[in-house]
């Protein structure tokens, strides 16, 4: 699950900045795809915690 959600995190970063060259940063699509990114980068960030976690547990 880890490898998908980094590879996901990267495709959406790309998007962005494409998307962000094509509109401007503070387009409607560019902040959709940035919060898009947030969302991924949390998701790996709570990831990251869990394992930490139940590292310790052990």
């Amino acid at each position: 699950m880890e490898k998908e959600l980094l590879a996901a995190i990267e495709e959406k970063r790309i998007e962005l900045i494409e998307y962000g060259l094509q509109h401007g940063l503070s387009s409607e699509v560019s902040l959709q795809r940035s919060q898009e990114l947030d969302k991924l980068l949390n998701l790996y960030a709570n990831f990251q915690k869990n394992k930490k976690d139940k590292a310790k547990v052990r």
